[in-house]
């Protein structure tokens, strides 16, 4: 007795051609989780950049957001709390003060920042 396979060749070269085609669709598709150097450098630099942005958004210095984030990039931490901070001096934010142990440096940025805007609206 034949198997079916070698009964039918018509349906033998659709089930090659179908394993075929399913061969090279997958070998273009990114599979999640696997991910490439430049796209894991860049989803660290873009952690870090909101990182600094978080701690100049809750009055933290840069000193600070450097020593709590050792593994970040520093140069991006900066970016990030350069870019936050020009954003809230352009939009008029206050910060949220960190419900954690605030620095000195932190607290002095703050109150500077408000005798300007008051001295600025007295004028």
């Amino acid at each position: 007795m034949q198997s079916d396979l070698n009964r039918f060749p018509l349906f033998r070269s659709i089930l090659a051609g179908f394993g075929l085609c399913l061969t090279l669709g997958l070998a273009g598709c990114e599979l999640p989780g696997l991910d490439n150097g430049a796209q894991i450098e860049a989803r660290k630099m873009a952690d870090s950049k909101a990182i600094g942005s978080g701690c100049r958004h809750s009055l933290r210095s840069i000193e600070d957001c450097y020593e709590n984030n050792p593994k970040a990039s520093k140069a991006a931490i900066f970016e990030g709390w350069r870019e936050m901070d020009g954003y809230m001096r352009e939009k008029n934010i206050e910060g949220m003060p960190f419900h954690g142990v605030a620095t000195e440096a932190a607290v002095k940025s703050e109150e500077g920042s408000t005798q300007a805007k008051d001295a600025a609206k007295k004028h």
